[in-house]
This record gives structure tokens, C-alpha cells and sequence, in this order.
């Protein structure tokens, strides 16, 4: 028998893969199902800053949608019905799951500001979660605002929750960063105890009938984990928090070269959807015959085993293997 057990969170999980933030677990029996199927936790669609505070205070932004100068630009967003949970019902739901299951509940929010909103953070601990996710979601169009301020803002938010919660905190990054290694360690310094990589982006279409965007979501692809696994061995020699991987596990050979590459955890949905809550089943046994077949008695001796370049040579070892890459390619267009 080989040892799956992997700590993420401070939690001790039977294995790394787990549901990640999404609609899947929106009922109490899907969720039983999830965790039935081998799901290792449960991580909740994600309740959003935007609902906290129309909820208190009736305004978006410090903005009422009722007055005629911000009727046009709130009204783009969900009406209120559209959401599947309110903040009460959120917090009603976490109570329900941690009655129900026996794997860990994670909450999650979505947010962009350091605002009075992330009290509603304590409720959610209060209410049972075992963690929670900070989904940090934000495009910046501002020229006047730098990377260092938006990361900044971040980071102090990050610090905000930590001096409030007593369960662990997780942050799922952002894809687009200018160095994300720098941002990760501050977000280490503040308190994380995990960073997942990374934020999907979701960007709407462009209708060529009607000359108007619309909003499409596309169930993500195994190239998406490339960036993930480029990453993860970087940062695993720099931070104590946890690592998670989020977007592009869709087989067993993904989530092993994600552990090979570092990861404490692995987040699922896409795959879930395509081939239903046992595939979970599939990715643990595969995982422990894998191991078997390398002869290591756990996860442990697995994990980060293609190690990470030394952090002062990290720039040059990238770079030798970018030109290395496209050199390759080249050669291969050639003899074709």
C-alpha cells in the first residue's frame, strides 16, 4: 500500500484531488456524491463582494443602483435572483455540507477591494468552513494604477483576513502577473497558508451579428496546465504555504506531473463535468499504481521530484530552455 495522504491548508487530505470552486456542489446530495466518487474536499462556488454588500448596505461599489447616473453601468450586473446563493443562504449551505460530509468544507469569495465586505469572512468560519478561498478577480484598465499598487492591495488584504480568521486562507492567483514569484512571497509574508495557480480567465465573445459582446464559458483543456506546471517548482522553494493546481488536470498523467512538479493539491471541475464525480476514483488509483510502479511508498517521495533550479539561476535556466525549444522546432519544420 502506498501513502496518498497530503497535507493542503493545514488539512490532512486521503489524496490531492479535490472539487474545486464551482456550481457542482450547489445541493447537499451532489456534494455527497462528489465525496462518494473520491473527491478529497469540497471547495463552494464562490459568493461575491457584490452580493455582501447590496445585501448591507444596497449599494455596489459605493454606488446605488436606484440613482439614474450609475442605473446604466450597475445594471450590467446579475440581478439578485440570478445568484444561487444569498449570504445568508451561503452560510445556511456551509452548515449543511460540514452536517452532511465527512471531507473538508472550503468556502470561497470573490472580491476586488479591502473594503468592509471581508467581515463577512468571520461569518463564514463561523459557520463551519474548514478554510477559505480569496478568488481575487479584478481587471485593471487604469494606467494610472502599477502593478506594485494592485499587488500591494492585495497583499493588505490578504493581511486583513489573517488578522480576523482563525481558519487557514488560500489565495488563488492571477494569471497575468508581472513577476509572480515577488508577488507570491509577499502574499507568503502576509500569511497565506496557500496559493493556487491560477485564476481562470473568462472573457466574453464578440457577437459578429448584433457588433456586441456576449459572456461565454468554455470548460478548460489540458494546455491550460502547462503554465501551472511552469511555475509550481519555481515557487515551491520559495513560499511555506501550500500549492495548489487549478485549471488543466483533466487525466491521471496530469495530476502526477503535477505533483511532480510540486503541487500539495490539485482542483477539478472541467474534467468532472466531462466524465462525472468517479473519475475522482480514477485519478487516486492511477496516482497510487504510478507510485507502485516507481516503487514510492507515498506521495510525498513524488512530490517536487523534478526539483526547481537554484532561485539565482532560475532566469537563466528558463531562458536556455525557451531558446532550447524553439531551436527544436525549427530543426523539426526543416525535416518536414
Amino acid at each position: 500500500m502506498v501513502d496518498l495522504t497530503t497535507t493542503y491548508l493545514t488539512l490532512r487530505l486521503q489524496h490531492p484531488f479535490m472539487i474545486g470552486a464551482s456550481p457542482l456542489a450547489d445541493h447537499v446530495e451532489m456534494a455527497r456524491r462528489l465525496e462518494d466518487g473520491g473527491a478529497s474536499a469540497i471547495v463552494i462556488r464562490s459568493l461575491f463582494e457584490e452580493q455582501i454588500t447590496m445585501a448591507r448596505t444596497g449599494r455596489i461599489s459605493h454606488m446605488d443602483p436606484a440613482e439614474p447616473a450609475f442605473a446604466g453601468l450597475l445594471g450590467t450586473f446579475p440581478p439578485e435572483e440570478e445568484y444561487a446563493f444569498g449570504p445568508e443562504e451561503y452560510l445556511e449551505h456551509i452548515a449543511r455540507l460540514k452536517a452532511a460530509l465527512g471531507v473538508p468544507v472550503i468556502a470561497s469569495l470573490n472580491g476586488v477591494s479591502t473594503e468592509s465586505w471581508l467581515a463577512f469572512a468571520r461569518n463564514i468560519e463561523q459557520a463551519g468552513a474548514d478554510a477559505l478561498e480569496l478568488n481575487l478577480c479584478q481587471l485593471v484598465a487604469d494606467p494610472a494604477r502599477s502593478s506594485l499598487s494592485v499587488e500591494s492591495h492585495i497583499r493588505d488584504m490578504v493581511g486583513t483576513l489573517k488578522r480576523t480568521l482563525r481558519i487557514p486562507l488560500a489565495v488563488k492567483l492571477p494569471v497575468f502577473l508581472t513577476t509572480p514569484a515577488h508577488f507570491a512571497r509577499e502574499l507568503d509574508r502576509a500569511g497565506a497558508n496557500g496559493l493556487i495557480l491560477f485564476n481562470r480567465v473568462y472573457h466574453p465573445v464578440i457577437d459578429i451579428e448584433t457588433s456586441t459582446l456576449r459572456p461565454e464559458l468554455e470548460l478548460s483543456s489540458s494546455t491550460e496546465l502547462l503554465t501551472r506546471l511552469a511555475w509550481l517548482p519555481i515557487l515551491r522553494g520559495l513560499v511555506k504555504a501550500s500549492l495548489a493546481v487549478s485549471g488543466g488536470v483533466h487525466a491521471p498523467e496530469d495530476g502526477i506531473r503535477a505533483i511532480l512538479a510540486g503541487a500539495d493539491a490539485v482542483q477539478m471541475v472541467s474534467a468532472i463535468v466531462r466524465r462525472g464525480e468517479n473519475y475522482f476514483g480514477v485519478m487516486r488509483d492511477t496516482l497510487a499504481e504510478w507510485l507502485q510502479r516507481k516503487g514510492l511508498g507515498s506521495i510525498g517521495q513524488a512530490r517536487g521530484a523534478i526539483g526547481s533550479p537554484p532561485a539565482d539561476a532560475v532566469e537563466l535556466v528558463e531562458r536556455a530552455g525557451y531558446l532550447r525549444t524553439l531551436g527544436r522546432g525549427v530543426r523539426q519544420e526543416k525535416r518536414a
